[in-house]
């Protein structure tokens, strides 16, 4: 797997593609020298552990023949407080999943599956140190 990072302009933007042509732009805040023009590469790294994690569960649940309609997580990350660098510390996922015949145990357990077996994104951060906890939300 290839990236590359081209910078955009004389600040800390930058935009990172893939192999396939994807395209991600990146920046630092205000506060930092940027310019607020992209996602901090800190947040994407949590935006990854969602999107593998969801892709799992959606997944998982395809197998067991369950039907989902409309699947939204959330993510609260702490990051360690007064080191350089500062990595994730705490992260908190709600796994909101809907869906009219949807057993919210074999939703539970999907989302299980994938935090503690298959999302490699999840695993990657445990392995550093961050302590990584869940919550799975059916119907509502």
């Amino acid at each position: 797997m290839k990236i590359s990072l081209q910078r955009i302009d004389d600040a800390f933007n930058m935009e990172a593609v893939d192999e396939q042509g994807h395209k991600v732009s990146m920046d630092s805040s205000i506060e930092n020298g940027g310019k607020n023009n992209g996602v901090r590469p800190m947040q994407m790294l949590l935006m990854g552990l969602g999107g593998c994690s969801a892709i799992d569960v959606a997944m998982i649940l395809k197998k067991q023949r369950q039907e989902l309609s409309d699947f939204r997580i959330e993510i609260d990350g702490e990051r360690e407080k007064g080191k350089e660098p500062s990595i994730w510390e705490n992260v908190h996922i709600i796994f909101h999943l809907s869906g009219e015949n949807l057993d919210a145990d074999k939703a539970a357990r999907a989302v299980e599956l994938s935090m503690t077996k298959y999302c490699s994104v999840a695993e990657t951060l445990r392995r550093a140190g961050g302590k990584l906890t869940w919550e799975t939300r059916v119907n509502g």
